[in-house]
């Protein structure tokens, strides 16, 4: 368990780095744009978004060709590629084809209510 412990301490990614802080930190911005998915898709901004996941995408590449490999890095901007088109999805999808009905059901006389008020 110390010789692993050791290892991750000393690795050239590792916790005595930038290449280590600058990911872990950038958590933040992944987990608020989960917390996004919850807000009102006419408040979600195509610039930010647009920008949230070419950085995703643009980072997770350039962190398969740096030595060594920063997993961290590959993690948090592959979920920041994944996150930022998912709300570009919603934008869109809400903009562009806007449903004819409404997502909740809407509530259908029943039999019951009809008999009622033929009576």
């Amino acid at each position: 368990f110390g010789a692993k412990l050791a290892g991750f301490w000393n690795h050239p990614a590792g916790p005595k780095t930038i290449h280590f802080w600058a990911p872990t930190f950038k958590w933040a911005i992944s987990i608020a744009n989960v917390a996004d998915f919850s807000r009102p898709v006419d408040q979600v901004s195509y610039p930010q978004q647009c920008a949230v996941t070419a950085t995703g995408v643009i980072w997770s590449r350039f962190s398969t060709q740096i030595v060594p490999v920063n997993y961290n890095l590959l993690s948090v901007n592959a979920f920041m590629a994944v996150t930022g088109g998912y709300q570009l999805y919603r934008k869109i999808t809400h903009d562009y084809f806007p449903s004819e009905q409404p997502l909740a059901l809407e509530a259908t006389p029943s039999e019951d209510d009809s008999k009622k008020s033929s009576q």
